[in-house]
């Protein structure tokens, strides 16, 4: 008799209780809106994608504070193709777990600040990359129901709505570099042949 294991085929996911649906749009910027600047608080993040899954693991850091925040996160899409809407699950961990996890898994890592705008009464995330993603900068906004979603039109500080293009999910950023971003955007024609994505000085 073959030792049982797991595969795709046999293993189901139960409905999770601890599990919400996230709708979020996102958005491809020049820079931070008119009126911020990088010396405005921000949240430092570290995410490590967790090869060959699903789970990324998420350090959070408040510079004014030096308090931290670690989560383990599954984010799986409700619909395939459909990233604006997923079941995200979180579960925070204390600093020995997140430090245990981190010697675990191999993972891809991404870097980043995070500020928080508001727009046409919405909080915006607004993400600036570090390291290999330098340069890049996005926005989400979060919406409670589909029908905000669907209906919310693109902001003028943003140049181009990315939502259901995996380019731009964070697993897939993950293994990119700005330069490849960039010549994705070209290739794809993200933008108009008037605007260009420049990095950030």
């Amino acid at each position: 008799m073959g030792v049982a294991k797991l595969t795709d085929q046999n293993t189901i996911t139960p409905q999770s209780k601890y599990a919400r649906i996230e709708r979020e749009r996102r958005y491809l910027l020049q820079d931070l809106p008119a009126g911020m600047t990088r010396a405005d608080h921000h949240l430092q993040i570290t995410d490590n994608y967790m090869t060959g899954s699903r789970l990324r693991m998420r350090k959070v850091r408040d510079p004014k504070t030096n308090k931290w925040i670690a989560k383990l996160t599954q984010k799986v899409p409700l619909a395939e193709g459909d990233f604006a809407r997923t079941i995200i699950t979180n579960t925070y961990l204390n600093a020995v777990e997140a430090e245990t996890l981190s010697t675990i898994f191999n993972s891809n890592e991404i870097r980043k600040n995070r500020y928080y705008f508001e727009y046409e009464g919405r909080k915006f995330s607004i993400d600036m990359f570090l390291g290999d993603l330098f340069g890049l900068v996005l926005a989400e906004v979060g919406f409670e129901v589909d029908a905000e979603l669907e209906n919310f039109a693109k902001p003028n500080f943003a140049l181009a709505d990315v939502t259901n293009n995996q380019l731009f999910t964070g697993g897939q950023l993950s293994q990119l570099t700005f330069a490849d971003i960039r010549q994705e955007i070209d290739k794809q024609g993200l933008l108009s042949l008037s605007t260009s994505v420049q990095t950030n000085a």
